[in-house]
C-alpha cells in the first residue's frame, strides 16, 4: 500500500475515534415469551442482515494481495453500523469464531490458533465490534462454530488433532477442545467496555453453530454447557442441514424439546419463492408454537420473491425476524468489500447500500429500498427519510491525478472537483461517479488535467435522493507529471482494436471479485493507443491458469508495423485453496520511446480486468 494512503487511513481512524455516536446502552437482555422475543415489556421484531465479516475479513481482494484474510478497521465498523441503522436493522448475525485453517496462507490471522490457544489481537477486534454495536443500538447474534471450512470450523478443530470432521461430533477430545473455545468466549472481558461477553446485553443470542449437521446428543450437551456458563442470553440451535432434499429433516425434535435451546433457526435458498414460503410455513407448523422461529439465512431470489417472504414473516407472530444473506461494507482504501457465493448461480453478490449499477442484474437498488421499508414496517414504525450525505475522506496522491477516497454510508455517487488554488474557485470535472469498484485500484483518473500544472482536488457525496454533501478534505497541490488512461474492462470503449475478445461478468470469485473482464482464448488480440506523445508504462492486470504467462506484447509507432517487446511480469498467486482462485499476473511494459500502440496476443486463455496507460 502507498505510504501516503497508509498515513491517511491512520489519520482517519483517529478522527473516527473521536466521532463515535451517542451511547445507546441496552436496558435488557432479549428474552423469549412463547413465540415472541421481548426487549423488556416490548416485543422485539426485526428484518436485518447477515454480516459474515463482522469480526473477520475474508475478502481482501487487492490484486497483489495473496492473503484474503484480516481484521476489520474502526472505519469499516462505523460504516457497517451506520448502514444497518439506515436500513432499519436492529440486530445482525455474524458468521463464526474463526479457527486456524490448514488451507489458509501461513500469515493469516485468526481467532482460535490451536485448542485452547486464542489470538488476543483478533479478539480485541471483536471487543471493538461489540462496543460499537452497543453505541449504535444494534444487537448481535454470534454463531460459535462453523460446519464448513470457511473461516474455520469443525473440519479445522479435527485437523488440530489429526482426526476427521465427522469425528468432531463424538470424539471426547474434539468436544472438549470446542468447549475450551466456548468457555473462553463467554467469559472474555471486553477490553473496551469492561463487560464480560456473557453479561453483555449487546449480544442477542449465541448460536451453537452455522448450518451444523450434528447428532442430537452433541447439540444437547453443548446447549446445556453454554447455559451452565451463561444464563443471560438466548441460545439458538445451529442444526440446519440445508443440503437435505427432505425438508422434514431440517428441523429435529430435540431442538423443539430441549429446554436449553430457546429458538429454532432455518436457512432458505429455494429457487422458487412459493416453495420457500411453503417450507417456512412447514417449519412454523412443525414447531407448533413451542418456540420462536426465525430465518437465520435466506436469499438469492427475485425482489418480488423476497417481498413475498417478508410479507409472510411480518404476518406470522411465531417468527420474530429474518436475516437476509448478506451485507458488505466500504473498504478503508476506497470501494467496497465484495463477495459472491457458489449457491448464488454465478449472479448474486453481497449487497451494498444503496445499490449500484453492478447490482442491476439482481435489482439491488429496488430490493434494498423495499427491504428497508419492510424493516420499519415489522417494527410498526414509519419509514424515515434517507439520511443526508456525509463528506468522504479523499486519500492522498501525487505525480498523477489518479486517486481514491473512503466512501460515505449511503453514497449513491460522488462529484469530483478541481481547482488551481486551495480556496477555489472549484470546477466539477466528474459527476456522480460510483465507488463500487473492487479495492486495490484507484477509483478515478483525471485525464483532463494538464501535465506540468498543479491542482487541488476534493470530492462530494450524492445520496440516493440527490442531496449533495459538504466537500471532503482538500488534497494538493498535486504536480501533474503524467496522466493515466484506465480501462476497467466494462466494455470495449478504451480499446483501439480487439479480436476474439468478449466481456465476461460471471464467476466473480475466481477473479477476486472483479465485476467484469476482457476474456480471450488462444489467438485473441487486444490493442491500446496512447493519447500522449510518450508512453511511460502500460500495466495489464490479468487472471490466468498455471505458471506460464499467456500474453505476448508488441509495440508500434504507426499502428501498422509491430515489433515484439519484453515485458516485466509479476504474479501474486494465493496459497488459499478453499476457493478456486486463478493466478493474478501483472504485465508492465515500462517506458517505450516513440511508441503509441501496444498490442497483446493471447497464447492461451487469459482475462484482463484492468489496463493502465501512463503517458504525457
Amino acid at each position: 500500500m502507498n505510504k501516503l494512503i497508509q498515513l491517511s487511513c491512520s489519520v482517519a481512524m483517529l478522527a473516527l475515534s473521536a466521532l463515535t455516536p451517542a451511547q445507546a446502552e441496552f436496558d435488557h437482555f432479549i428474552t423469549v415469551d412463547g413465540t415472541k422475543l421481548m426487549d423488556g415489556d416490548q416485543e422485539f421484531r426485526f428484518l436485518s442482515f447477515n454480516v459474515p465479516t463482522l469480526n473477520y475479513i475474508e475478502d481482501e481482494m487487492d490484486f497483489d494481495q495473496p492473503n484474503p484474510y484480516g481484521l476489520p478497521s474502526e472505519f469499516e465498523l462505523h460504516d457497517l453500523y451506520k448502514t444497518v441503522n439506515e436500513l432499519g436493522g436492529r440486530v445482525i448475525r455474524s458468521y463464526t469464531i474463526p479457527v486456524r485453517n490448514v488451507n489458509f496462507p501461513k500469515d493469516s490471522v485468526t481467532y482460535v490458533e490451536a485448542p485452547g490457544v486464542f489470538n488476543e489481537a483478533a479478539f480485541k477486534k471483536m471487543d471493538l465490534a461489540l462496543a460499537l454495536a452497543e453505541q449504535y443500538g444494534i444487537r448481535v447474534v454470534v454463531p460459535l462454530l462453523n460446519n464448513w471450512q470457511w473461516m474455520g470450523g469443525r473440519p479445522n478443530y479435527a485437523d488440530f488433532r489429526g482426526k476427521t470432521k465427522d469425528e468432531f461430533w463424538t470424539d471426547r477430545q474434539l468436544i472438549e477442545d470446542f468447549k475450551k473455545t466456548i468457555h473462553y468466549v463467554l467469559n472474555r472481558t471486553n477490553t473496551i467496555t469492561g463487560v464480560k461477553y456473557k453479561d453483555d446485553k449487546t449480544i442477542m443470542a449465541w448460536e451453537t453453530g452455522n448450518e451444523l449437521e450434528n447428532p442430537p446428543e452433541w447439540a444437547i450437551e453443548i446447549a446445556r454447557y453454554i447455559k451452565s456458563l451463561d444464563s443471560n442470553h438466548l441460545l439458538i440451535d445451529g442444526y440446519n442441514a440445508i443440503h437435505l432434499e427432505d425438508y422434514s429433516n431440517w428441523i429435529k425434535q430435540y431442538s423443539i424439546d430441549e429446554p436449553a435451546i430457546d429458538m429454532i433457526n432455518t436457512h432458505h435458498y429455494e429457487v422458487s419463492p412459493t416453495e420457500m414460503v411453503a417450507n417456512i410455513k412447514k417449519t412454523v407448523a412443525m414447531v407448533g408454537g413451542k418456540k420462536p422461529v426465525f430465518l437465520g439465512e435466506f436469499g438469492f431470489i427475485s425482489t418480488t420473491g423476497i417481498e413475498k417472504v417478508l410479507d409472510y414473516v411480518i404476518s406470522e407472530p411465531a417468527i420474530p425476524g429474518t436475516f437476509i444473506w448478506s451485507l458488505r461494507r466500504h473498504h478503508p482504501r476506497g470501494g467496497f468489500y465484495h463477495h459472491s457465493e457458489p449457491v448464488g448461480y454465478g449472479l448474486y453478490r453481497a449487497y451494498h447500500w444503496p445499490g449500484f449499477t453492478d447490482g442491476e442484474i439482481y435489482d439491488e437498488r429496488n430490493l434494498l429500498k423495499m427491504y428497508r421499508r419492510k424493516a420499519f414496517e415489522i417494527q410498526g414504525k414509519p419509514v424515515p427519510p434517507i439520511s443526508p450525505a456525509e463528506p468522504p475522506v479523499l486519500l492522498p496522491f501525487s505525480d498523477a491525478p489518479t486517486f481514491s477516497w473512503q466512501g460515505s454510508m449511503g453514497a449513491a455517487g460522488y462529484n469530483i472537483e478541481r481547482a488551481d488554488s486551495a480556496t477555489g474557485p472549484w470546477q466539477q470535472i466528474q459527476y456522480n461517479i460510483e465507488d463500487i469498484d473492487t479495492p486495490g485500484f484507484d477509483l478515478y483518473s483525471d485525464t483532463s488535467a494538464e501535465v506540468g500544472r498543479q491542482y487541488y482536488y476534493r470530492v462530494k457525496t450524492i445520496n440516493s435522493e440527490g442531496l449533495v454533501s459538504a466537500p471532503s478534505n482538500v488534497v494538493g497541490p498535486v504536480t501533474i507529471n503524467y496522466l493515466t488512461l484506465v480501462d476497467k474492462a466494462r466494455n470495449v470503449a478504451m480499446l483501439d482494436e480487439s479480436k476474439g475478445v468478449t466481456i465476461e461478468t460471471w464467476n466473480y470469485r475466481s477473479y477476486k471479485e472483479a465485476f467484469s473482464r476482457l476474456h480471450g482464448d488462444e489467438g485473441a488480440v487486444l490493442r491500446y493507443y496512447s493519447p500522449g506523445e510518450e508512453l511511460l508504462d502500460l500495466r495489464i492486470y490479468a487472471y490466468e491458469k498455471g505458471q506460464q504467462p499467456m500474453l505476448e506484447f508488441f509495440a508500434s509507432d504507426d499502428g501498422v508495423s509491430f515489433e515484439p517487446i519484453e515485458v516485466k511480469t509479476e504474479q501474486y498467486a494465493s496459497p488459499e485453496t478453499n476457493y478456486d482462485y486463478l493466478v493474478p499476473r501483472l504485465y508492465q511494459t515500462g517506458r517505450l520511446k516513440g511508441t503509441r500502440y501496444v498490442k497483446m496476443t493471447f497464447k492461451g486463455t487469459a482475462d484482463v480486468v484492468r489496463a493502465e496507460l501512463d503517458y504525457r
